[in-house]
């Protein structure tokens, strides 16, 4: 008699789930060689991000998938097609501080204003953050002046 573990396993095994086989586009344009310099082929067996997608995704069967592969590999050793692209995305999450979010250009002042006190700083650009942060390191030094 079957133990528990194994029935269940049977029961799986006799009905496999059916799932439709992709067709790879090398199929449906009668490709009969992956060339390297044939950028516009091999892009589409890349993603946003550049990376080769797998067979499961692309529909190749094995030999092709590693002419694709290969392929891909020396269009990018001769610079046809770039190792990883960039995806620009906004992100709209609160600093971490709890501050109004700024400019980077506003970080890199405020960076300089506050390494170096010798520093020139632009208080247009740096908004009223800058402003109620210059007023608290005021007090901040008069309290310390105080205390001594």
């Amino acid at each position: 008699m079957a133990s528990k573990k194994n029935r269940a396993r049977a029961s799986k095994d006799a009905a496999p789930r059916k799932y439709k086989k992709k067709t790879s586009a090398l199929v449906i344009e009668k490709v009969t060689y992956v060339d390297y310099k044939n950028v516009d082929l091999l892009a589409r067996f890349m993603s946003d991000r550049a990376k080769i997608r797998n067979r499961r995704v692309s529909g190749n069967d094995v030999q092709q998938q590693r002419d694709v592969a290969s392929a891909i590999k020396l269009a990018r050793e001769m610079a046809l097609l770039p190792y990883a692209k960039r995806v620009s995305s906004q992100r709209t999450r609160p600093p971490r501080d709890g501050r109004p979010g700024r400019d980077r250009e506003d970080a890199t002042l405020d960076t300089a204003r506050d390494g170096d006190a010798g520093t020139v700083d632009d208080d247009a650009s740096a908004g009223s953050a800058g402003d109620a942060r210059d007023a608290a390191d005021a007090e901040g030094s008069e309290r310390e002046t105080a205390e001594v």
